[in-house]
């Protein structure tokens, strides 16, 4: 899903001194994290060396997309570029099916033009898994000469790319999809609130074929099969770190824009048709999330009934959830905690060296309602390259490489590992820029509202844990602050979930990366 990573500019000596002290504690929690500073000289070499090298033009193995008008949309300022996009009608290319409505291309940057299997940049990209995101900056996958350069799908630069051809019929269910290796030529860079406004600017229902109101039209149509599939998609606001004229900065909660939701539909759409073509195939890696836990549903149920939000026994999650807003206390603290449903989410590799063809049991992902692959972002994260050459040679109808089937079995491991790393270090993160700024106002109550409560049998363990006394021990939950923007812990007697609340910072501490509070 889109996310937006915004930079903290390195403070000036006239800076704030909070300012300072949130730069002095990123770099502290790099150090304790381990998290690189730079590449080694050899993959920094090799990156060097590859770029230098003829890239592949248009030929019998790739094929000429340099006439089709992709477009790019991603946050400011963005430089690694994975995919590109054009939508059009069904114009009745002769093999179409019967009842094509929409073709999306969708151009992925092709990774596996420049990383040489077994080399030093494979090596180390195993190493990271991931690109990890700060305000001050970013620790990259690839090194930067590839994933803000050569490998990018800048504007007006001609970049081998693995080109999605997905047939849509009127509902925009999936009649057909495809990928093979192009070269493709970017149009236009646009952000998200670009985007937006461009479609916003044009009414419902204009039929100039423009991609982007197209794009409005194939994701409003793919969000309603995602409901019929039983899958949803939360809006749940975002804390986004902002810099300021003065080189301070805050904390907001964002909302998502439509805009993005329809490009995370295009996104999801492509990820899917990669795993029919892999689950036909009988190799590859899928993302896969298990169904929500029965005691999770119920505990849901029981929020919905404390926030006094109606959720009839026969309606199903994945149709209540479109009903809820985001901006109204209440629903944004039912969707925070809808989001306890998708935890455990794996990677499944098959069909890999020494594993058996075939799809798992109980491979798909149940947030987006069927068996998914990530193949849409590979200049970020490593097991798009993978499932990206899978799908290539499945749909040339050539083997899968070996080097490809032998690295598949480890896939899962090492996307655990590297995984588990990026969340802990972006929500750490988080909380250093949240105790920045709650530094020296503590005793200070601030507007909130309770978004989570501990449950009496979660309470009872903690206090058996503790060793403390049930009838003294405070119950926990989280506080949402409306300003700043900051989701903290919080203790209490009474902790009336989604209820307005006053609530007294009791601890900010940067180095410690906490901040606590207390209502009542």
């Amino acid at each position: 899903m889109p996310a937006r990573h915004l930079r903290l500019a390195r403070p000036e000596p006239s800076a704030p001194s909070s300012t300072a002290r949130v730069t002095d504690a990123l770099a502290a929690l790099r150090r304790e994290m381990e998290v690189p500073e730079s590449f080694p000289d050899g993959v920094l070499a090799e990156a060097e060396e590859v770029v230098r090298e003829d890239r592949p033009v248009p030929g019998p193995g790739r094929v000429d997309l340099r006439d089709v008008p992709f477009l790019t949309i991603d946050p400011p300022g963005s430089m690694d570029l994975d995919q590109a996009l054009h939508l059009e009608r069904a114009g009745g290319a002769p093999d179409d099916p019967a009842g094509a409505a929409f073709v999306v291309h969708y151009a992925i940057a092709d990774v596996g033009a420049f990383v040489v299997p077994g080399g030093a940049i494979d090596a180390e990209v195993h190493e990271r898994g991931t690109t990890l995101y700060a305000p001050d900056g970013r620790t990259p996958l690839h090194p930067a000469v590839l994933s803000e350069g050569a490998a990018s799908l800048l504007p007006g630069e001609d970049r081998p790319a693995a080109a999605w051809r997905v047939v849509l019929d009127a509902r925009g269910e999936i009649l057909d999809a495809r990928v093979r290796r192009a070269v493709v030529r970017s149009t236009q860079r646009l952000t998200y609130d670009e985007a937006q406004a461009r479609i916003d600017a044009r009414p419902a229902g204009d039929d100039t074929g423009d991609p982007l109101l197209l794009l409005r039209e194939v994701g409003e149509l793919r969000l309603a099969r995602e409901r019929e599939r039983g899958g949803v998609s939360l809006e749940v606001p975002e804390q986004e770190i902002v810099t300021r004229d003065d080189g301070s900065f805050g904390l907001e909660f964002r909302s998502t824009l439509p805009a993005e939701a329809w490009n995370a539909q295009v996104s999801l759409l492509t990820g899917i048709a990669a795993a029919r073509i892999m689950r036909a195939g009988g190799v590859g890696v899928f993302r896969a999330l298990p169904d929500a836990d029965p005691r999770d549903l119920a505990r849901l149920r029981r929020t919905a009934r404390a926030l006094g939000i109606g959720w009839p026994r026969e309606t199903p999650y994945a149709e209540l959830v479109p009903t809820l807003d985001s901006r109204v206390p209440r629903h944004a603290a039912f969707l925070n905690e809808a989001t306890s449903l998708f935890r455990g989410a794996s990677y499944e590799a098959f069909g890999g060296t020494g594993q058996e063809p075939g799809v798992p049991d109980d491979a798909a992902h149940a947030a987006i309602g069927a068996e998914y692959a990530h193949v849409t972002a590979p200049l970020r994260r490593l097991v798009d390259r993978y499932g990206t050459e899978v799908c290539l040679a499945l749909c040339a109808g050539e083997d899968v490489p070996r080097w490809v089937l032998d690295a598949l079995p480890g896939l899962p491991r090492t996307m655990a590992r590297t995984g588990q790393r990026a969340s802990a270090y972006e929500r750490a993160i988080v909380d250093v820029v949240e105790a920045a700024l709650l530094t020296g106002r503590e005793g200070e109550e601030f507007d909130g509202v309770v978004v989570d409560v501990e449950d009496d049998r979660e309470r009872a363990r903690r206090l058996e844990r503790e060793d403390a006394d049930e009838a003294g021990g405070a119950r926990r939950g989280q506080v949402v602050l409306a300003d700043p923007a900051v989701r903290a812990p919080v203790e209490g007697t009474d902790l009336p979930l989604g209820d307005p609340v006053r609530a007294t910072l009791r601890e900010a501490s940067v180095p410690g990366r906490r901040v606590r509070f207390t209502v009542g």
